[in-house]
């Protein structure tokens, strides 16, 4: 069993990342691939992933159980939800009290309810979140590539001056920031393949155009000498031509985009007032209005996150109930909205959304029931205080996702899990390999895609072996 802790992660990241800069090989992008034989056809063009940072817990959320209602003194290990089910669009299914809006548009997509998480020793959420981005369990000997710079590598922009990839939510300035950064990246593939990151989007247009008071031709200056600080850093004296020409290429897509009529588009307050509003719950909500706004300029890979901050958000070790009421405020409205604005407007079709976590939780269980870990959260066996209330420990056995449009099926349901703790699943586990090769399958890359690295082949999911679930694609 590994048991690394964040210093050794962190650590082993870092050293993939210089390994693949000091390779002597080049790297991809001059070396061909796999025979790309069997490709299938296309169902989706653009990828939305709403991120629910910070281990969502089905039983709170997409999922719910039995409902109890908190008194002190009671026992934990009588509470499965803590609120209450309602009725979503889909006969017999229930979501859990809180997230309505979304239940309606439910018609319109798939709820996954058996997503489990792999088993990798003591649990750490920016562990198990590369695991979630990347496909590839770490530490790895590569810096291996976010899913976004997969689908930006190998289809290109949709747009050419909307940037492929583009992160909304997430700051690095809140805690375990390197940790984040690791899966950040677009690894050996080079740097145009990465994530444009707007941290704020309600200051997005201030993300593609020089800061106030600087004309062009200051800015021209500047990015010259950005030019010749980079060629004396370590891509400059280690990198490959490759990694140095993608870097290039990088600054080139960025000052394209900065003169351009697109640019627009990141600007929300020229949204009618009336949008704005709904999704206007916060920097997630907002972050949602970005991404539709960006999908119908031609975005191809969109990341927006409730951004993981530690104890925050989703990061519920305690306060559970209390947390999730506010979260799902957060969520609820501007999730079903950006659903309901791309179907009326057409893009539902080839854009496929995605929401997911990177593991569950549980008051009782951390780790899976078979595979408990070192626990870590004081949760006692009676509440005696509102705070134990709610889920807190890591659950990596059960997960819920939503995924909708871009040929995934209207009004589907897949995977089912116990109804009594350990909520665990029970049918059609799905795991993250599967996952991300139904989406490569759905945008067309086939699932030998693989470039050498280090002399041996790397591929989408780990040796080749991810297989798409047909189940859930019309």
């Amino acid at each position: 069993m590994n048991k690394w802790n964040r210093r050794e992660f962190l650590q082993r990241t870092s050293a993939a990342t210089l390994a693949a800069l000091a390779a002597t090989s080049p790297v991809a992008g001059l070396l061909s691939g796999c025979k790309r034989i069997g490709a299938p056809d296309s169902s989706a063009d653009t990828v939305i992933l709403l991120w629910m940072a910070g281990g969502m817990a089905h039983t709170e959320t997409f999922d719910p159980k039995r409902f109890t209602a908190y008194e002190t003194g009671m026992e934990g290990n009588r509470v499965l939800s803590t609120f209450k089910p309602v009725p979503t669009v889909l006969d017999g299914i229930n979501f859990s009290e809180g997230l309505q809006s979304i239940g309606k548009v439910m018609d319109k997509g798939t709820l996954i309810r058996s997503y489990t998480a792999a088993d990798m020793g003591h649990i750490l959420h920016s562990r198990h979140q590369y695991h979630w981005h990347t496909c590839y369990e770490p530490p790895q000997t590569v810096a291996a590539p976010h899913i976004g710079s997969w689908i930006a590598k190998e289809l290109g922009p949709k747009n050419p001056v909307i940037p492929a990839f583009i992160d909304i939510g997430q700051r690095f300035t809140v805690g375990e920031a390197e940790e984040l950064k690791a899966f950040h990246t677009a690894g050996f593939l080079g740097n145009e393949f990465g994530p444009f990151m707007i941290p704020d989007p309600s200051q997005g247009l201030e993300s593609v155009r020089p800061p106030v008071g600087m004309d062009a031709k200051r800015f021209e200056r500047r990015n010259q000498l950005y030019n010749d600080l980079i060629s004396k850093s370590p891509v400059g004296e280690f990198g490959s031509d490759y990694q140095k020409e993608s870097l290039k290429r990088s600054m080139e897509q960025a000052y394209m985009l900065l003169n351009s009529p697109e640019s627009k588009a990141f600007d929300l307050s020229t949204e009618p007032k009336e949008s704005y509003d709904i999704y206007n719950t916060g920097r997630f909500g907002l972050g949602c209005l970005l991404a539709r706004r960006l999908t119908e300029q031609g975005a191809r890979f969109i990341s927006v996150t409730t951004e993981y901050e530690p104890f925050k958000g989703f990061d519920t070790h305690e306060n559970g109930h209390t947390r999730l009421v506010d979260m799902k405020k957060m969520i609820d409205g501007p999730i079903a909205q950006l659903v309901k604005d791309l179907d009326k407007s057409g893009h539902l079709d080839r854009t496929m959304i995605v929401l997911a976590s990177e593991f569950s939780r549980d008051m009782m269980v951390e780790g899976k029931p078979e595979f408990k870990v070192l626990e870590q959260v004081n949760q006692p066996d009676v509440l005696t205080d509102m705070k134990f209330y709610g889920m807190h420990r890591h659950f990596t056995d059960a997960g819920s996702m939503l995924m909708f449009g871009g040929g995934i099926k209207k009004g589907f349901v897949y995977g089912k899990t116990a109804d009594e703790r350990p909520c665990k699943t029970i049918e059609n586990p799905i795991k993250i390999d599967q996952v991300h090769q139904t989406i490569y399958h759905a945008l067309g890359i086939a699932e030998d895609t693989q470039y050498e690295v280090e002399k041996r082949p790397f591929y989408t999911t780990p040796d080749g072996k991810g297989k798409a679930v047909m189940e859930l694609l019309s």
